[in-house]
């Protein structure tokens, strides 16, 4: 049973308010995904490891934001998305602490992955906020705007730690954090909005929890095997132990009132479809992302500083477009729209794949500014559809199948273009972004068909 409120949104001033806290929040856990990369060679000699054990620093983090990210999303549906943001930043913010003082590897191995739970209780239910925090007309303003920030601070990730590295050890990577999460938890305990629905009747399904974990865990531990060529006799039984598990927690949720993994919202055909195409576009991006930094300097010789300049122009032109987009929801159709921003992006990866043999600085960068153009466009119509077409108190159940597509496509992008390195050493660049174009201009043409108005949810059969 559940019990709505009839306000729409929040009144501007705390609009605003609420919108700042969500940008430093969400910001802070993006970019500590990725600032830890850079440092890994200095922290394996600080801590005397090698580079392979070193990865386990980064490994840990994203293994403990993928294990519990629905898990985080039911809890906000149950204890309200603002108990369960605040809570993410406190915990993220702690760890932050230990993870600067560690004098062990393992000690900070521990903490990074209690880092990944706090961040995975911010991203959960970011985009759910979002629902509460803006009135239904102005929600793919604030997707948007919330995909900006994304992108702003996947983009800075490596800079910030250069310029932090340029002045002082890689302890100062993870205490730089403490400040900002305390003023984003500061910032959200007082501006952040309850839940607009509260549901009777539900409770936190503990087993669940764990099935899903396990499930996710092992799926993408299997993922990163292939990827790095684990032998087969650990593969197999790796597979089977998931693929058993996973049976089990499927048919827990298909009779479980409150799914954990929200198959009951599957039904809905823009959901889901939306969800599928949320996949298949991060997989052709990191298909790019993974596969263009090699091309540019093995085969063309580029500096690491040339080829990190040279990828910027993807995030500034997908920070440019996405709230654009936003805006245009208003007068296009979201999954039109969506499926244009598809097409331009394969389009992009498609021109990027068939570069000349000695390309000009320019013959690159407009090719990474039409790619960038096409996944904001794509991005912004897309979230909000996800987000808009499940239920009010299903908001954060929808907003983790939003987290989980882009994790689950991350991963599996970075695998083929693992796949791609092994089959086609030669030209792995081009078969990649080939690859990539192929399954986004599929996806387009799917995405062109789905008529989706923002604030209506429908459920079907």
């Amino acid at each position: 049973m559940t019990k709505d409120f009839v306000q729409d949104g929040i009144p501007k001033p705390q609009r605003n308010w609420a919108m700042a806290a969500i940008s430093v929040g969400i910001s802070v856990a993006v970019l500590d995904g990725a600032i830890a990369n850079v440092a890994l060679p200095t922290i394996a000699g600080d801590l005397h490891v090698n580079p392979a054990s070193s990865i386990w620093v980064v490994n840990a983090f994203q293994l403990a934001v993928t294990i519990s990210l629905l898990a985080f999303s039911s809890l906000g549906d149950l204890w309200g998305y603002k108990k369960v943001y605040v809570g993410g930043l406190l915990l993220f913010s702690t760890t932050s602490l230990i993870c600067a003082l560690s004098d062990s590897f393992w000690t900070l191995v521990i903490a990074r992955g209690l880092q990944g739970f706090g961040a995975a209780a911010i991203t959960s239910v970011n985009t759910a906020l979002l629902r509460i925090i803006y009135p239904t007309r102005l929600l793919p303003r604030g997707m948007g705007t919330n995909a900006l920030i994304i992108a702003v601070a996947a983009a800075a990730g490596p800079t910030v730690a250069a310029g932090i590295l340029s002045v002082a050890n890689w302890p100062w990577l993870f205490a730089i954090n403490v400040p900002i999460g305390l003023i984003a938890f500061g910032l959200s305990a007082k501006f952040l909005p309850a839940n607009p629905v509260k549901v009777e009747g539900q409770r936190f399904d503990v087993t669940s929890a764990i099935l899903n974990a396990l499930t996710f865990g092992l799926l993408i531990s299997v993922i990163d095997g292939f990827a790095h060529d684990i032998h087969w006799y650990i593969l197999i039984p790796g597979i089977f132990v998931m693929l058993t598990i996973g049976y089990f927690f499927i048919r827990r949720q298909l009779h479980h009132p409150f799914p954990l993994l929200p198959i009951d919202l599957m039904h809905n055909r823009i959901f889901s479809l939306s969800v599928v195409t949320s996949v298949v576009a991060f997989i052709a991006q990191m298909l790019a992302l993974v596969s263009i930094p090699f091309f540019f300097q093995r085969v063309l010789h580029l500096s690491e500083v040339a080829t990190g300049l040279l990828l910027t122009p993807w995030p500034l032109a997908t920070m440019i477009s996405a709230p654009l987009a936003g805006r245009l929801m208003s007068r296009v159709n979201g999954g039109l729209l969506g499926g244009i921003g598809l097409a331009i992006f394969g389009l992009a990866l498609c021109l990027l794949a068939l570069l000349p043999d000695h390309p000009t600085h320019f013959d690159i960068i407009w090719r990474m500014v039409v790619g960038g153009i096409g996944f904001g466009t794509f991005l912004t119509p897309n979230n909000s559809t996800i987000i808009a077409s499940a239920p009010s108190n299903r908001s954060g159940g929808a907003s983790g199948m939003l987290g989980m597509a882009r994790l689950l496509g991350q991963t599996i992008g970075a695998a083929i273009a693992a796949l791609m390195f092994a089959f086609f050493p030669g030209n792995s660049m081009k078969m990649s972004l080939l690859f990539g174009a192929g399954i986004a201009i599929v996806s387009a043409i799917v995405s062109s068909f789905r008529k989706t108005t923002v604030g209506i949810y429908k459920k079907t059969k």
